[in-house]
């Protein structure tokens, strides 16, 4: 395992804190705490990082998840595990960590709009934002 770069959180406290808050705030998200965490796996899974992979495969497994289900997220495109609603969350947010090459499309979004409310689209908006920064906080400083 390689050494902690740099103590962020330590460091930049107050950067941190608000972090923890947005997360904490997303807990009580009418999304679902199972649905949170499954885009969170999914974004880690996309973005490599390690640490969350294992933290979030832990609490979904732990929530009761199916374990078949996690082993197929990666192909969640052609897997009969996910419903409607979690195939629009994880395009979504798929759109969202490739935004540079996506640009977020309409039809992505559009596509949210049958299963979230504007709420849940928000809340569902800063849990990718939220995990793409927890992502490269842990991989740049080698959590």
């Amino acid at each position: 395992m390689t050494p902690l770069r740099l103590a962020y959180a330590a460091l930049s406290p107050d950067a941190y804190k608000g972090l923890l808050a947005t997360k904490k705030a997303l807990e009580t998200s009418s999304l679902g705490k199972n649905l949170i965490e499954l885009v969170y796996l999914r974004i880690s899974q996309i973005n490599g990082c390690s640490f969350c992979l294992e933290m979030h495969s832990q609490s979904l497994r732990a929530g009761g998840e199916n374990v078949a289900k996690l082993d197929a997220l990666a192909g969640w495109h052609v897997s009969a595990h996910f419903s409607e609603r979690e195939r629009a969350a994880l395009q979504w947010s798929e759109s969202l960590v490739h935004v540079a090459d996506t640009h977020a499309p309409d039809c992505d979004y559009d596509n949210l709009r049958p299963h979230f409310t504007d709420r849940e689209i928000a809340d569902l908006t800063f849990a990718v934002a939220l995990m793409s920064a927890f992502n490269r906080l842990a991989i740049g400083m080698r959590q």
